[in-house]
């Protein structure tokens, strides 16, 4: 099941949008869609929090109150990883765009066969994540035993004395002390492309970056993330080429 949010302040774009959701569905056996609809990013947000989330949002750019853009935003702050396609009347929001780690941006009118194939790609990615939150498991010991952690779920390791401390969605995880080296232990995180080691004691979670200010990670719970000094051009640059390749955009 894809679930998919279509905001649009237009009722009769919202209505040709919908209509050809509905066709993409139909002509696509294998997938089951079901399609929520708003007409300003305040409803749309008040139903993804009450719901955590879609897996899919077609967004109008220009709207009143919150726009677009501001309410992906919002959606990235609640850690809303959905994937959204911006839709618009002009690309001089695209650059804007990329800040909320968009899939797509479309210009209206929307061509048919174009919507089609950048909803192939981002179906394609859905079920890739999917299939990666299912697998991708790591084995922490803690003072209290062994801990699978879904990778999924880590924001970001750091070195804590002789401990590694895993901030989590919802917890945090310490690990026993520590034998080896950081490096060696956060070794099955980086063989995953979402882990990217960031100094010496700390590892982050690629997927779980927002944005970069200054010389501070935006996490997508709201939280900032001090990056040392010497890292930062070096992070910004594995960040951006991660959602590059994580998202095939333009």
């Amino acid at each position: 099941m894809v679930q998919v949010a279509v905001c649009d302040d237009d009722p009769d774009y919202l209505h040709k949008m919908t209509d050809l959701l509905h066709v993409y569905f139909q002509t696509h056996s294998t997938l089951h869609g079901q399609i929520s609809v708003f007409q300003r990013g305040e409803e749309l947000l008040e139903q993804a929090g009450a719901q955590s989330g879609f897996d899919l949002y077609l967004l109008d750019v220009l709207m009143p109150g919150l726009n677009g853009i501001q309410t992906g935003h919002r959606l990235r702050e609640l850690g809303d990883g959905g994937e959204i396609i911006y839709l618009s009347t002009s690309d001089d929001y695209a650059v804007d765009s990329y800040d909320v780690s968009a899939f797509f941006y479309l210009l209206k009118p929307v061509d048919r066969e174009k919507l089609f194939s950048v909803l192939d790609r981002a179906v394609a990615q859905l079920e890739r994540r999917r299939s990666s939150r299912i697998n991708s498991v790591v084995i922490v010991s803690t003072p209290q035993g062994p801990r699978r952690v879904r990778m999924e779920d880590i924001r970001y390791v750091e070195r804590v004395g002789r401990i590694m401390r895993y901030h989590c969605a919802g917890e945090v995880v310490d690990s026993q002390s520590i034998r080896t080296s950081f490096k060696d232990m956060t070794a099955p995180l980086l063989s995953d492309g979402r882990f990217y080691r960031c100094g010496a004691s700390f590892v982050l979670n690629l997927q779980h970056v927002t944005g970069v200010r200054g010389q501070s990670a935006l996490l997508d719970d709201g939280g900032v993330l001090p990056l040392p000094r010497m890292a930062v051009a070096a992070f910004k640059n594995a960040w951006g080429k991660f959602w590059l390749e994580e998202n095939t955009t333009w």
